[in-house]
């Protein structure tokens, strides 16, 4: 079956979706004592605060540690938002982008959620406006409306499941074994894979992450023929020219636990480069390679960072747990009706964890 895709016109460099301003905001380099400082101010205050501290795996490695440890989390956005929801702690501090806060406040309506920095957002969220997607909706009101984590709440107020990169392919599986058509928002990359991978009948939203979105098949080949034992890991958000080359395709941790449980003593990275401080820490005697996001001309061989991601440090950190600003807030009844999806994907993942741990190649879930 072939996989239709929503014309949905994305912003060019001077719209919504630029990074320009996001690389302005991303914080100044430390020295070393500035660093020791911050870390030591932060720990102190989320001891003080009963506060904990949910990383992604893509933002900076000093946060990712202060997590460990400080009694938090690095994990993946399905993880973040598990740990979030079960964590004793009142006050949830996520270092991430707004969606994953978001996600949290709406399953802890409770608990104070603080980010460093509210306009740390993502291509896929803004590529994805709400008013647009309910048009896109109300027009197919037949489909199971599945839309990814990198999305608002309002769009995730609009949806009958959420999912994750860990889960998308077995929640989508068994949506398709019940006969139910999908409305698949909004990574078009991933979308395609997955309706590759099931046969499901998708009609998905054109959207991109601008990180994996640069990944490039051409070089990726070439690389390959540099480093031939080398094994190929690649998140579903990238372009199929280079999906078709993985050895495995997964979410974050599905990657993370492949280096660390592969023979091979070398793996080329296809996802944010964030990813590699973990992996280094986990399997410390393999050789990781970053996958291509450009030819041989360009400046950099490859840029694979998110800039959103990027605007997460240690002094944005302490400034936050220190005035308790910014925080989360998502209104009613938009809160109630995006808890709703995710609490499906969440129950859904609980009941199935043995087969939705992440994606393999050829294997599916694995």
């Amino acid at each position: 079956m072939e996989q239709a895709v929503f014309d949905y016109t994305q912003q060019d460099a001077s719209g919504v979706c630029s990074t320009k301003h996001a690389w302005a905001k991303v914080p100044a380099p430390l020295t070393r004592p500035e660093r020791d400082a911050l870390i030591e101010r932060a720990t102190a205050l989320l001891k003080a605060q009963n506060a904990v501290l949910v990383a992604h795996y893509y933002v900076d490695g000093m946060l990712q540690d202060l997590a460990l440890a400080t009694g938090g989390c690095v994990a993946d956005s399905l993880e973040m938002a598990r740990f979030g929801r079960d964590h004793a702690a009142q006050t949830l501090v996520v270092a991430g982008v707004r969606f994953m806060g978001e996600t949290a406040k709406i399953l802890s309506p409770e608990k104070r959620v603080l980010m460093p920095d509210l306009d740390a957002t993502c291509s896929l969220d803004l590529g994805c406006e709400a008013d647009d997607f309910a048009a896109f909706c109300d027009a197919h009101p037949d489909r199971q409306v599945v839309v990814y984590a990198n999305t608002s709440a309002a769009v995730k107020a609009r949806a009958d499941w959420m999912v994750t990169s860990s889960c998308a392919l077995e929640i989508v599986s068994h949506l398709h074994a019940q006969g139910q058509k999908i409305l698949w928002a909004p990574d078009r990359h991933l979308g395609r894979y997955i309706q590759e991978q099931t046969g499901a009948d998708m009609l998905c939203w054109n959207g991109a992450c601008i990180v994996h979105d640069e990944f490039k098949g051409l070089e990726l080949e070439l690389l390959r023929e540099r480093h031939p034992g080398a094994l190929v890991l690649v998140h579903p958000e990238s372009p199929r020219s280079v999906v078709e080359q993985a050895d495995v395709v997964g979410s974050t941790s599905a990657l993370i636990k492949a280096v660390v449980e592969g023979t091979a003593p070398a793996y080329i990275v296809a996802t944010d480069n964030g990813i590699l401080h973990r992996m280094r820490q986990l399997a410390p005697g393999k050789t990781l390679i970053e996958a291509p996001t450009a030819g041989n001309s360009a400046t950099c061989k490859s840029c694979a960072h998110c800039p959103w991601m990027a605007m997460n440090g240690l002094a944005n950190l302490v400034a936050c747990l220190e005035s308790g600003q910014p925080q989360i807030q998502v209104d009613e009844p938009i809160r109630a009706k995006a808890q709703g999806c995710i609490t499906r994907m969440l129950d859904f993942v609980a009941a199935h964890k043995a087969k939705a741990a992440g994606m393999k190649a050829g294997i599916g879930a694995a």
